[in-house]
């Protein structure tokens, strides 16, 4: 992922919101939503490279999605792949602060990265091994890039802006698909200086990204109502901003499993 907006507890239908983009290079495998086969519980897209995911929930509330931190002088080879933290946490069942607190420790082996996680009807917590402490989300609105939580990037900024008005017309979820597909390239002299060119800098600021080997391969949009129905709506895309795949899951969270 490289662009995640959430609504946490911040409307009195939907205890959570969710509107995120994966970008990334065409050219690496993947596969999109579904349940996977060798964990059936687990719903969500799948890097086929590495063997982890972007973002994923559980048919009992887990939730949990990670953004690389862009850090491009710092990366290592040699690095365990940070999309395994989260099907880690999907599989699992301990409580999000028990994971964190088993996660800390080890941290610093992964390249940078920023990761919120936890069960859709108790609490999130956010934790980035280049931010210190993990926290729980407060109720609110958030957006998570590549940096810290809430650094007000421009596409942060204006996709929570996005975000709150998108939250009135809710069920309907295609204007939450709408903002994600925003293209705008951001002013230079309100973009971040993250160690890549200029050009690229420009490139990523947007919050649907278009280049000709890499850009916005999925955007995905997940709902948790308060009668626990779940709504988990993707749309992948093809080089040049093509559509592909559209797939729409909707189910009830199974409250006899443990959260």
């Amino acid at each position: 992922m490289c662009l995640i907006l959430l609504a946490w507890r911040a409307h009195p239908e939907y205890p959570l919101v969710v509107a995120a983009n994966r970008d990334e290079f065409f050219e690496r495998p993947t596969a999109p939503a579904q349940f996977w086969t060798d964990a059936p519980g687990i719903l969500g897209g799948r890097d086929l490279s590495a063997g982890g995911t972007w973002m994923g929930i559980t048919r009992d509330g887990r939730f949990a999605a990670l953004t690389n931190y862009r850090e491009p002088g710092r990366q290592r080879a040699d690095a365990p792949s940070r999309g395994r933290l989260v099907g880690d946490f999907l599989v699992g069942s301990m409580a999000a602060p028990d994971y964190l607190a088993t996660l800390q420790p080890i941290a610093a082996a992964y390249n940078g990265f920023n990761l919120i996680c936890g069960t859709m009807a108790q609490e999130l917590w956010h934790f980035s091994n280049r931010g210190g402490q993990a926290q729980a989300l407060a109720p609110g609105i958030y957006g998570q890039s590549n940096h810290l939580l809430d650094t007000p990037w421009p596409k942060v900024a204006q996709g929570k802006s996005d975000l709150a008005l998108a939250l009135a017309a809710l069920p309907a979820d295609e204007p939450l698909l709408e903002l994600l597909r925003d293209e705008s390239i951001h002013d230079d002299g309100r973009l971040p200086r993250t160690g890549v060119s200029l050009e690229w800098e420009r490139i990523l600021s947007a919050a649907f990204v278009r280049a000709p080997n890499y850009g916005t391969r999925s955007s995905t949009v997940v709902l948790f109502d308060k009668a626990g129905v779940i709504v988990f709506d993707e749309q992948t895309y093809l080089p040049g901003a093509q559509l592909a795949d559209r797939k729409r899951f909707r189910f009830s969270l199974d409250r006899g499993a443990p959260c």
